[in-house]
């Protein structure tokens, strides 16, 4: 299958390049908004800012073309960042705009946890969910998404309080954690997504 994995500026393209092939992906780096429209699946990978991250989609009018592969169902997955940009704004770039594919602010961590939260951590997916499972991946993150929207299976995890560890909607998938650091079980995780992107 061949997937385009969206250069953001920002991104640890590497791990999520060799990650995709790992699990069988033929992956493409790219910033033109045309082949992520017509890819068989798309990746929105990220480490680093909200709003620098989002600015570089926008240069490239990347921006639109994954918001129209989130909201028409097409496969897509969006790690770290990439799942944070999916939300309206976040606490990290005040006044930066997000996707809004879902509702919601993306809030740092507070209370007595280490930020950014770095290593393992325990996931438990909703009932609902095909793709996710329970286990253990890794996180490397500061902010969260405090819930699961609406219309929307998922995962979450605790750091202080519970937060969404994941996001589900039959190939549209959004990762708070790396699975492509995330051993066995991150692997497993992207088998499972592109045998669903294939059906």
């Amino acid at each position: 299958m061949k997937v385009a994995v969206i250069r953001t500026g920002t991104a640890n393209i590497a791990s999520a390049l060799a990650g995709l092939m790992r699990a069988g992906a033929h992956p493409e780096l790219t910033s033109d908004p045309d082949v992520v429209r017509r890819a068989d699946a798309a990746v929105l990978p990220g480490v680093g800012a909200f709003g620098a991250a989002l600015s570089e989609l926008r240069e490239h009018g990347l921006d639109q073309a994954v918001i129209e592969r989130a909201n028409a169902g097409r496969p897509l997955l969006c790690v770290c960042l990439g799942l944070q940009m999916l939300a309206s704004a976040s606490e990290e770039s005040p006044g930066v705009t997000g996707l809004g594919v879902v509702p919601g602010t993306v809030t740092r961590f507070r209370g007595d946890v280490r930020i950014p939260q770095l290593g393992w951590n325990r996931i438990v997916p909703t009932p609902g969910a095909r793709v996710l499972t329970e286990g253990y991946a890794y996180f490397a993150n500061s902010y969260k998404l405090e819930s699961i929207p609406e219309g929307w299976e998922g995962a979450s995890a605790e750091h202080g309080g519970s937060f969404v560890a994941a996001i589900e909607r039959g190939p549209v998938i959004a990762c708070q954690f790396h699975p492509e650091l995330s051993g066995t079980w991150g692997l497993a995780l992207l088998k499972r997504w592109l045998e669903v992107a294939a059906c």
